[in-house]
């Protein structure tokens, strides 16, 4: 099992023959696998291996990031609490990647000879190599403390923030009796029902025939609070002046 000589043309041909179905060494997401690989790439593979160096442009990105932001990983470990790792508050970025890192011949197509050795598996000092940093330490007491603070504060800020409230405009035609009806005292009556979630609005009368106007008045509810319904039973209960109640519009706001 392994990719042969991985700085020869042989060895990255059959690294660009393995990717060709593949985004990463193992599985779905960058992991350990990746960072022994691309350690013993020397360089980027030629433009003719599209595959290979796809993937290669790809995780030499995360060591863009790194001199890019030069954070610890301790800064890592702010911005991501939720990683699934152990990690101490000495590594550098990218040490939240899946796995442990195995010999190099442990990756790869089954049919293949393994020739580059152990040096895969080397502890590596230099900044410029050791892109992801060791997955092997416990999570210090700084770093568990920086993550379960940004927890707390997330879950603050989630159940801080107000729901949304549904809300509709309402246009409702009121209706009298007859043309002797007092109208000024009929919408008196509408505008004295009083509700959490209701807030009335502008009114005209409106001709219906023979003399006869009704009164068409707008009003805003809360959805979960007001219906049309409610409206209506407490309308019509003023039957002195009330023969109906219809709605004329109903718009969600």
């Amino acid at each position: 099992m392994g990719f042969g000589d991985l700085k020869s043309p042989a060895g990255l041909q059959v690294l660009n023959d393995y990717l060709a179905d593949k985004s990463y060494i193992e599985g779905y997401v960058p992991s350990q696998a990746d960072v022994a690989v691309f350690e013993a790439v020397s360089s980027p593979p030629p433009a003719d291996l599209c595959h290979a160096l796809r993937w290669y442009n790809h995780i030499k990105s995360y060591e863009k990031e790194k001199a890019r932001t030069g954070r610890t990983w301790t800064a890592a470990i702010q911005l991501f609490p939720t990683l699934p790792c152990q990690c101490a508050s000495t590594l550098t970025w990218g040490a939240h990647l899946w796995g442990v890192k195995k010999a190099l011949g442990k990756y790869g197509p089954a049919d293949v000879e393994d020739t580059t050795g152990s040096g895969a598996t080397d502890s590596k000092d230099d900044d410029d190599i050791d892109l992801f940093g060791s997955d092997d330490e416990e999570e210090s007491e700084e770093a568990k403390r920086l993550r379960e603070e940004r927890l707390a504060q997330y879950e603050s800020k989630k159940a801080k923030k107000p729901a949304l409230v549904a809300k509709s405009s309402i246009l409702l035609d009121v209706k009298p009796w007859d043309d002797e009806t007092d109208m000024a005292k009929l919408e008196e009556c509408v505008r004295s029902i009083q509700a959490d979630g209701l807030v009335w609005g502008s009114s005209k009368l409106v001709p219906v025939g023979y003399g006869i106007k009704k009164l068409q008045i707008q009003c805003v509810v809360e959805d979960d609070k007001v219906g049309t319904d409610m409206l209506e039973e407490q309308i019509t209960a003023f039957e002195d002046y009330v023969q109906s109640m219809d709605v004329a519009a109903f718009n969600k706001i």
